[in-house]
């Protein structure tokens, strides 16, 4: 895995740090030709989030996102954004191409992986299908197993560096 996908890893909510390190090693290992996966956006702030909004909201561009800051699963950090690194070199979100040749698009051999692992695929939403976007499905607090949804982590304690506690 890359410097700089390591770095976004360490930034993530401590209780799924090491199983990203494990799916980005297991996708990479899936992926045996010149396409590997970094990631492009992991723990992000609710000022982040709230710039992110405003995109195609007072700008002209088109909306990147339907959620406010608190309403994405990246503040909480326990969503990621990936591309495919061609060759160390060119950031591709093509979700078809093959770069294997293994008769499967590289992107979605990765989407198994990271359902293997529990966690939900942005392409499988029903609208704003964000394919980039995978976010874990439940996490295991104190209480017992929750769903992970932004309403209830918004509800949640922080610890000092600004985590959920679990």
């Amino acid at each position: 895995m890359d410097k700089i996908t390591l770095q976004r890893i360490e930034k993530l909510h401590p209780s799924v740090q090491d199983e990203v390190k494990q799916i980005i090693k297991e996708c990479d290992e899936a992926l045996t030709g010149k396409a590997k996966v970094r990631i492009t956006q992991g723990l992000r702030s609710f000022e982040e989030q709230e710039k992110l909004y405003a995109i195609g909201r007072i700008t002209s561009e088109k909306k990147v996102t339907n959620a406010k800051a608190g309403q994405s699963i990246h503040n909480y950090g326990l969503a990621v954004d990936i591309c495919m690194m061609i060759d160390g070199k060119t950031a591709s979100w093509d979700t078809v191409k093959d770069w294997d040749n293994d008769k499967v698009a590289d992107w979605y051999e990765c989407v198994k992986i990271f359902a293997k692992h529990g966690w939900n695929w942005g392409g499988n939403w029903k609208t704003f299908k964000d394919l980039p976007h995978f976010e874990k499905k439940n996490i295991l607090t104190k209480k017992g197993l929750i769903k992970t949804n932004w309403r209830t982590l918004l509800k949640m304690e922080r610890d000092k560096d600004g985590y959920v506690v679990l």
